[in-house]
């Protein structure tokens, strides 16, 4: 039996300790659970400032690490499943339950309950924070500051729409392995929609295109994913689709048929998949 290495926390030498007697390690550890301490953190390929970004941490999500050394940590972030390596300075012990959410695409937290007070970050839409007290309109999130309360959701409360969440992503930069509302890729764009909804997708496209439900081209609607070859976008309605993409380095909206045009002629060639979550 063969493990995908993205979401599978083990590796020749070190493996995760339920995964004895699975997979083949020299030696395996129980998990240590931490959090992201940083407005986001990238879950890099190795562990070295230039090493290729394959995902990300929002503030306050989980990651499983299983060994730690020259300033970096390896192991699983708890969102997706992703394995990879995350600096330690990025994270701290998980020592507090979040109850609320960042429901915002961005916000700032402040050192005081007062937008004249130093502003930190900004936060990204899904951020996990532990709300202590409020004041006013202000609600004060552990270890970062004061954030307004419009900006909140509590844990467990989701929208119902994921294409309106990714049109609120229009013009941001494209950003590979990026999930922050600051740069993010197609995968990324799209996980962070349905996250919103209470729906958890995969990181990786080729991973979204095994989940949902198959749906007829003809049949396709308002939050349907269309696939192709290393990419995902979600459609608006039969004909309008959005997606962060490379071509325009921003997510942007474009007719399908625009773009399946520009992939053909690229050599991508024509979509693979139509999802439905």
């Amino acid at each position: 039996m063969s493990f995908d290495p993205r979401v599978t926390l083990a590796r020749g030498d070190l493996a995760a300790r339920e995964l004895e007697a699975i997979v083949s390690a020299d030696r395996y550890a129980d998990r240590r659970r931490y959090v992201c301490d940083k407005p986001a953190a990238g879950i890099l390929r190795a562990a070295e400032a230039g090493a290729e970004q394959v995902d990300q941490l929002l503030y306050g999500e989980g990651f499983d690490v299983l060994d730690a050394q020259d300033g970096y940590a390896w192991g699983q972030a708890r969102r997706d499943g992703y394995v990879g390596f995350v600096e330690l300075s990025a994270l701290k012990p998980a020592d507090r339950a979040p109850n609320m959410k960042l429901s915002a695409l961005r916000s700032y937290a402040f050192e005081a309950p007062s937008i004249k007070s130093r502003a930190l970050g900004p936060y990204s839409l899904g951020s996990l924070l532990d709300i202590e007290s409020r004041e006013g309109r202000f609600a004060k999130a552990a270890g970062i500051g004061w954030f307004v309360e419009d900006h909140l959701a509590q844990v467990g409360v989701f929208e119902t729409d994921p294409a309106a969440v990714a049109l609120r992503y229009l013009g941001t930069p494209y950003l590979w392995g990026g999930r922050e509302s600051l740069g993010l890729d197609c995968s990324g764009l799209t996980l962070q929609a349905f996250g919103a909804c209470g729906i958890a997708l995969p990181r990786d496209t080729d991973q979204q295109a095994l989940g949902g439900v198959a749906v007829a081209e003809s049949e396709l609607a308002r939050g349907d994913l269309v696939f192709w070859k290393g990419h995902v976008a979600m459609m608006l309605d039969g004909e309008q689709i959005v997606h962060a993409n490379a071509h325009h380095m921003a997510t942007a909206i474009e007719p399908l048929s625009v773009t399946r045009a520009r992939y053909v002629a690229a050599g991508v060639g024509e979509p693979t998949a139509f999802r439905r979550y």
